[in-house]
């Protein structure tokens, strides 16, 4: 979901690798994110990154999933978005200001923002009044408003009152199906309609700033809300007009295939009569001699077989690399004007077209530029960014059902010095023992309130007060006291702006009562 906090607003993630967006267990494991679901390391990118934000720069945002896209268009002055949800069922926590935070940085970079209410999903899953809905919303929004985020600017909105979105959401339903959703979610016989329905209501969000014009959106999520960026990028990708791939002969070739294929064209000088016009049964031949384990890991021999078949069958056929051009939801008007579109070489047929003179990054924008010019989305598929959860005051999950593990937003600033001076610590068993052995800041609560959220863009500071830790020369008490005090001045800092930009919540362009109440 679009929800940076799954279900009761739990931060939670996931029992090892399983990523459930509605779980309530803990990641145990970040690193295993990368192999398991091809989420990228953020430090990779972070030299590229202008002006990055202290999450950033502190690796509290440790992933990303295909973020470089966004990054090189706010390097370049080209429109970018960025986009969360926040499904309003308690009150906004400190867990929360992470993504608030993410949203408003992405702004101050130039990039179009919008924040949502997640409404119907709160309605739909968890059952919550629409006048429990306006109340929390309400406060969801004077925090992010008193944080930074610029609504003149940016767009706010509510899922039940944003009719374009719905319109969307039933678009997007026609390329989803139960079993799908069964296979993601594991949704069963017993799982209400509307929220399936709330599941592509959210696959809308996601895509809902492209609407006016196809541009990189990045999604700020904790790792358990993965599910939901991979599905839809997958629908993106099936709402576009046309599928760009590349290809050496007539006959199409699954992904696993295609590696293989260019293997052998690369290696067309050791086996062809003539390099210059390999065949398709020379190749074939070729790759059957080479057999698995001359290939990448992950290449199968039914894979291979299956390859070496599709050669077999194509014959004579000379082996040639082209882009192609396959006609997957565009209109007559548009496969026509996309025919027209191709420049040099082409060869045309009933479902796709061949380019033998366009790159495989030049064909996928000249694709977007027709489908857009004729009526379609051009939709790009979305970014994301993950961010590590913060460790509950009392250990374990932060959660709104367990007041003493979170802080609240709302909290009185004296209960929240209360909540932080009453929090678990990573210290020794003794004064002296901490002394000798020094603290467990990685096992820290109150060390992460110090790099999440109260050294603000001090990164000196957060250091000193890590290594001081480490050392043994801070003890938990004095820690603590300070950590309490800081959060006394942020907590009191906050309510204050709070109160002055009620006037700013009632002019923002969002309903602030539902209809439906």
């Amino acid at each position: 979901m679009t929800d940076d906090t799954p279900s009761d607003d739990e931060t939670a993630g996931a029992d090892d690798v399983t990523l459930d967006p509605w779980g309530s267990s803990t990641v145990s494991d970040y690193e295993k994110l990368f192999g398991e679901f091809g989420i990228e390391a953020f430090d990779d990118l972070l030299a590229d990154v202008p002006n990055p934000h202290y999450l950033m720069r502190r690796a509290i945002i440790f992933g990303h999933r295909d973020y470089r896209r966004v990054l090189d268009a706010m390097q370049s002055g080209e429109p970018f978005a960025a986009l969360s949800g926040f499904m309003p069922t308690g009150d906004p926590h400190i867990g929360h200001k992470l993504v608030f935070d993410e949203i408003i940085w992405h702004q101050q970079q130039g990039g179009d923002a919008y924040a949502l209410i997640a409404d119907l999903e709160a309605n739909a899953a968890r059952g919550l009044t629409w006048e429990e809905i306006d109340e929390h919303a309400r406060n969801y929004l004077l925090s992010l408003l008193a944080l930074g985020f610029d609504p003149e600017e940016g767009t706010l909105y509510r899922q039940s009152e944003n009719r374009e979105l719905q319109d969307l959401a039933f678009e997007l339903g026609a390329e989803a199906n139960f079993s799908e959703l069964e296979a993601i979610y594991g949704f069963g016989g017993e799982t209400d309609v509307s929220h399936m329905q709330s599941v592509v209501t959210q696959m809308a969000d996601i895509l809902y700033p492209q609407l006016e014009e196809p541009k990189p959106t990045v999604i700020p999520v904790g790792p358990d809300q993965d599910p939901h960026i991979r599905l839809a990028r997958d629908l993106a990708s099936r709402a576009r007009y046309f599928k760009v791939t590349e290809a050496y002969a007539s006959f199409e070739l699954t992904d696993a295939e295609r590696p293989l294929v260019a293997s052998a064209y690369d290696a067309r000088e050791t086996y062809a009569d003539d390099p210059e016009t390999p065949r398709c049964t020379e190749a074939a031949q070729w790759l059957a001699e080479q057999g698995v384990d001359e290939f990448p890991e992950g290449v199968d021999e039914a894979t291979l077989s299956a390859t070496v078949e599709k050669l077999e069958n194509a014959g004579m056929e000379p082996l040639r690399p082209r882009t192609r051009f396959f006609d997957r939801n565009a209109t007559d008007e548009a496969f026509e004007a996309l025919i027209d579109a191709v420049d040099g070489e082409k060869r045309v047929f009933e479902g796709h077209v061949d380019a033998f003179d366009l790159t495989e990054a030049e064909a996928r924008d000249l694709a977007q530029d027709v489908e857009v010019a004729h009526g379609g989305y051009g939709f790009v598929p979305p970014s994301s960014i993950y961010h590590r959860f913060m460790t509950g005051l009392t250990g374990g999950k932060m959660s709104s059902s367990i007041p003493a593990s979170h802080i609240s937003l709302l909290d009185d600033p004296e209960t929240g010095y209360d909540k932080v001076k009453s929090a678990t610590t990573g210290g020794r068993q003794s004064a002296e023992e901490q002394r000798e052995k020094g603290g467990r800041p990685d096992d820290c609560p109150v060390y992460e309130l110090y790099a999440y959220l109260l050294a603000a863009d001090d990164d000196e500071f957060a250091e000193r007060v890590y290594e001081e830790c480490r050392n043994g020369d801070r003890l938990c008490g004095d820690c603590k006291e300070q950590a309490a005090e800081l959060m006394r001045e942020f907590l009191a800092d906050h309510q204050e702006k709070r109160d002055e930009v009620e006037d700013l919540l009632e002019d923002a362009d969002i309903q602030l009562t539902s209809t439906r109440a």
